[in-house]
């Protein structure tokens, strides 16, 4: 062990004979001789090493013979690069340094090199430049060329007397004048043909017999006028439609609130000219507004009239929109079933006169037959 004379490193380094006991690790070829010739100069074993670093006998050889693959991951390669480096006196950063360029990341994808193709394009850019000016007056100079070289001085013309048939009048050949006479009716062959109607199906339809005028004003005097239609003209709030059979539309700007019966609000809201509210089913409430002709009600999706009070109990809407569904059930199963009847007994008068046909053929030939 060399004892301590007083002096500076750099007095050492000023002599010609001097040398750092310690190389760098830069000076070796590889990092793994670096780390093993300066073990080798510290006289220490891999075995005293691995207990000062904590690092374990297998991996500081690895590193030794630059077998990169058997460490763990990266991020304990580098620390034990660190800490071997340590140990032995060298600098830590250029050891670290000199692993990651002998060891690369493969999970880092390489970057392309910047700078080289805009050098490039700056290089020869005055070499295109040039050549598309080139390209651009030559374009120019053809076409120019091609105009000058089509363009001829005007001439008079070779006609020298204009013809008759250019003349205003009469033309050589037709009738001194023409007279338009009305439009004459098409060909029969061209004719709209009337619209033909399958016998039997109007009535096997509708149970009315189109060619009868007495079944036909029964069955206009019998018929239920159609009341006007739910049209939404603005935002519906409340109920789906399937689930709703009370609409509420204003006509014009108001307030519409719905309590229940508990006094809780169920919906409050200024609706507009247009706006409509879908009732929900089977809840009991009560319909509270300032004006009840700014609103229509329509019950199963026809109208049902107005309002007939500030506050109108939601049950009773409901109730008159089930009665109504009820009647229309009503009376579209009474005309189907006298649309049946109806057809049963025209089909049991043809059935009859058929059979009455056909006894009045039979009766002449037995009469014909010889005693």
């Amino acid at each position: 062990m060399a004892l301590h004379t007083g002096k500076g490193p750099g007095e050492f380094g000023s002599q010609a004979d001097w040398r750092d006991v310690v190389p760098s690790i830069t000076e070796a070829s590889t990092l793994g001789d670096g780390l093993r010739e300066a073990r080798e100069l510290s006289g220490r074993s891999l075995a005293e090493l691995s207990s000062v670093t904590r690092v374990p006998s297998r991996y500081l050889v690895a590193l030794e013979q630059n077998d990169f693959s058997v460490l763990p991951n990266r991020v304990f390669s580098i620390g034990y690069v660190r800490a071997y480096a340590s140990a032995l006196g060298l600098d830590e950063q250029l050891a670290v340094e000199r692993f990651k360029r002998e060891s690369p990341d493969p999970s880092v994808p390489l970057q392309p090199p910047v700078g080289v193709a805009f050098e490039e394009v700056k290089r020869y850019s005055p070499r295109l430049i040039a050549a598309c000016l080139a390209l651009v007056v030559a374009v120019v100079g053809w076409n120019v060329f091609q105009r000058v070289s089509l363009m001829r001085a005007p001439q008079p013309s070779d006609i020298a007397e204009v013809p008759e048939s250019w003349r205003l009048g009469t033309v050589p050949g037709q009738q001194a004048s023409m007279r338009l006479t009305a439009p004459r009716p098409a060909p029969p062959d061209q004719t709209v043909p009337a619209l033909y109607v399958t016998p039997g199906l109007e009535t096997e339809l509708t149970g009315v017999d189109p060619t009868s005028p007495e079944a036909m004003a029964a069955a206009a005097a019998a018929a239920t006028p159609v009341a006007k239609a739910f049209n939404p003209r603005g935002a519906i709030y409340g109920e789906s439609a399937n689930a709703s059979q009370v609409v509420l539309q204003a006509k014009k700007s108001a307030y519409l609130i719905v309590r229940m019966a508990d006094g809780r609000v169920l919906f409050a809201r200024q609706l507009a000219a247009g706006d409509a509210w879908r009732a929900p089913l089977g809840v009991a409430a009560v319909v509270d507004v300032q004006d009840v002709t700014a609103f229509d009600v329509y019950l199963n999706g026809e109208h049902g009239g107005p309002l007939l009070a500030a506050q109108t109990s939601l049950v009773q809407l409901n109730q008159r929109a089930q009665a109504l569904a009820r009647q229309a059930a009503a009376e579209v199963t009474a005309r189907t079933e006298a649309a049946a009847r109806q057809a049963a007994a025209q089909a049991q008068a043809q059935v009859q006169a058929q059979a009455a046909n056909a006894q009045a053929q039979l009766q002449p030939v037995s009469l014909q037959t010889p005693q």
